[in-house]
């Protein structure tokens, strides 16, 4: 018998995925828009291209956004003036505008890091436990730091400890990279069950239908009888080789719950169909990753709403003895989360002036395929 199960594993994105690098892009020094669409600038080779003898004239040059030395003709297909050449534009292009890069590999080529799947996959996981091992929500279980709130559970479902964690068995990798062709500009917006949207956040993300090829591992020796006598002992493993039946009910749930919200929400009939419209595979699995997951997505979710006054507890703030969960004004009782991040597209006038924004989907849901090499 192997001591490990390979998978092969595809991941197709059904709506835009943004994984964020942790760097925001300004406008004029990182990028510029032109034709329509989003051009990452090369800094160095627009200096370069300069040739300028004078230190002075070259240290004030430096000094200035390198948007302002470009020239007409320079904005074509192969230009070394630019990295990439982005589909879309920013909502904004006033002075100080930003758009939040996309993770990318030294070659600025996307790709989906194994981390990320396998966050969304142990939450997914961690879900489907609680409800096997029969938890309850208990304040007297919780850590008083709010970053470890939940690390007793954690422990529970997975493990005393890092070393003995049931993830240690499952091994993602990341994918391999695509083209830079993949990458778009999307505009997201915060909305609320009223429909009324915050302020527009601007991302660089990966176009739907792009396929990530990646591979999964499953270490069965963690499991054997050669870990038990060495006192490494395990749970779990039937949970790891029916982790896509087990992601999909996590997701149903999810699913369910996405519809009721938007139901009730004015102007998100796009959003609503998306939700009525999408529903749990035949093969393979389903889930949400990346930025625009929300609390649901990284935390036990509805579990924790099985006890309305365990909630209400923990969405306290700090001062009265919760762990400032929910943010702004909200009074007993009221839903949580409270908003969604949503794409929203523009209508706009042929001067090119915003007539109106609606919702339109949501981000990071994709269809993850594997099947074990032989």
């Amino acid at each position: 018998m192997p001591d490990y199960i390979v998978y092969k594993a595809k991941a197709t994105l059904i709506t835009p995925l943004h994984i964020g690098s942790g760097r925001s892009l300004l406008l004029s020094y990182d990028y510029v828009v032109h034709g329509g669409r989003t051009w990452r600038l090369n800094e160095d080779a627009i200096l370069e291209a300069q040739k300028v003898d004078d230190p002075k004239v070259m240290a004030q040059l430096m000094e200035s956004p390198p948007a302002q030395l470009l020239k007409p003709e320079d904005f074509r297909e192969g230009s070394p003036f630019f990295r990439y050449v982005i589909r879309g534009m920013p909502r904004s292009q006033a002075e100080g505008a930003e758009v939040q890069e996309q993770l990318k590999d030294p070659y600025d080529r996307p790709y989906l890091p194994g981390t990320s799947l396998k966050g969304a996959l142990r939450t997914a996981l961690a879900w489907y436990a609680w409800g096997e091992l029969g938890l309850r929500p208990e304040r007297t279980r919780l850590n008083p730091n709010p970053r470890f709130a939940a690390l007793g559970y954690e422990r529970t479902i997975f493990g005393p400890d890092p070393n003995h964690d049931l993830l240690r068995a499952l091994h993602v990798g990341d994918s391999e990279p695509v083209g830079k062709d993949r990458l778009i500009l999307v505009n997201v917006r915060v909305i609320n069950k009223t429909g009324t949207m915050g302020p527009p956040i601007e991302l660089e993300a990966v176009a739907p239908e792009t396929v990530f090829n990646f591979t999964v591992k499953l270490d069965l020796a963690l499991f054997s009888e050669w870990a038990r006598q060495h006192n490494f002992k395990l749970r779990g493993e039937e949970w790891l080789k029916a982790l896509p039946a087990i992601v999909n009910r996590h997701t149903a749930q999810r699913l369910e719950e996405e519809r009721a919200w938007f139901k009730s929400v004015p102007g998100a009939d796009r959003v609503l169909r998306f939700y009525t419209e999408l529903n749990v595979p035949a093969r393979g699995f389903i889930l949400q990753v990346g930025w625009g997951t929300g609390w649901d997505d990284k935390t036990f979710g509805s579990r924790l709403r099985t006890d309305p006054n365990f909630l209400e507890g923990i969405l306290k703030p700090g001062k009265e003895g919760g762990y400032d969960i929910a943010r702004g004004r909200r009074r007993p009782g009221d839903p949580f989360p409270k908003s969604r991040r949503v794409i929203v597209q523009a209508h706009r006038a042929p001067d090119g002036r915003i007539l109106q924004e609606y919702p339109v989907a949501p981000l990071g849901w994709m269809w993850v395929e594997w099947e074990e090499v032989q």
